[in-house]
């Protein structure tokens, strides 16, 4: 591949990766099934090969950006990006908002037309009840004024800028069980579960890529209203392993229940894991 993107392969619609770890490579292998050229980005040169080996072209960028080779990287050159790097705020980083503006002033001064950022529910911070995307939050924890930051650099960027908060990430090689190998004492046991199946995040996102009209923030979840108690017991013994121990002190705290009504009513796309409880028994380890 040369330095560019040749004018063969800018004649699709092309799709920079921003983080091609585990919900990134599977929406890189969705899209190429899809037939768009897509960028993936890796910070381990030795992590290349393998997504050169998926189809797309592999390209090495770490954080903050050399904004002054900018022009060289064909990430910049997709029509669009989406980014799927964690915050790392529980490692002590404070600079996610920071890379988010790199992000975007890289953006605009190649030939993206569109961002979208893949956030998180956690910005709901502590808050109690149903939440949605019209909630106030609680920007006086450090952690959601940062998230909110984040959001609003991707915000900023001067063409289609699309924010999906998803809520905690399930699928393969991921399943809900497994938090509970190392067994601890799990809090507020009556409280709602707020998860999303990483092919239905896939999903919306590909949906987003093809719409030249959305934007805004959106929230991903499930729809099914069941306890954490009643989720993981069902999880762990999908996994054949103990179930949780739960404080029972905090049997009343009943957290937030995250809504996700506005991306199901702009969107097409069907949710194909709103039951949750049911794929954690049928992807059960025998």
């Amino acid at each position: 591949m040369s330095a560019s993107i040749s004018d063969e392969v800018a004649t699709k619609e092309s799709v920079g990766i921003i983080g091609c770890g585990w919900l990134g490579t599977a929406l890189a292998k969705t899209l190429l099934l899809q037939k768009y050229f897509v960028v993936g980005t890796t910070q381990h040169s030795k992590k290349l090969a393998s997504l050169e080996k998926l189809g797309m072209h592999a390209e090495l960028l770490s954080l903050p950006i050399d904004m002054n080779v900018v022009k060289d990287n064909n990430l910049f050159q997709c029509d669009s990006l989406v980014i799927c790097i964690p915050p790392q705020i529980r490692h002590g980083k404070g600079d996610y908002a920071n890379k988010m503006a790199q992000i975007v002033s890289a953006a605009e001064q190649g030939k993206v037309k569109k961002i979208v950022l893949i956030s998180t529910t956690a910005i709901y911070g502590d808050l109690i009840g149903d939440v949605d995307e019209s909630t106030s939050l609680d920007i006086r924890t450090d952690k959601v004024a940062l998230l909110f930051a984040a959001e609003q650099k991707i915000r900023s960027f001067n063409k289609q800028s699309i924010i999906l908060r998803a809520a905690g990430l399930v699928g393969e090689n991921r399943h809900p069980g497994a938090f509970l190998r190392h067994k601890r004492l799990m809090s507020a046991p009556n409280a709602y579960v707020n998860l999303v199946h990483q092919q239905d995040v896939v999903g919306v996102i590909v949906e987003i890529l093809s719409s030249k009209h959305i934007s805004g923030v959106f929230n991903l979840v499930s729809q099914m209203q069941v306890s954490k108690k009643h989720f993981y017991s069902i999880a762990a013994d999908a996994l054949h392993i103990e179930a949780p121990e739960f404080d029972n002190h905090s049997a009343v705290e009943l957290g937030k229940q995250v809504m996700s009504d506005k991306v199901r009513n702009r969107l097409h796309y069907k949710f194909k894991y709103d039951d949750l409880v049911s794929w954690a028994i049928k992807s059960q380890v025998h």
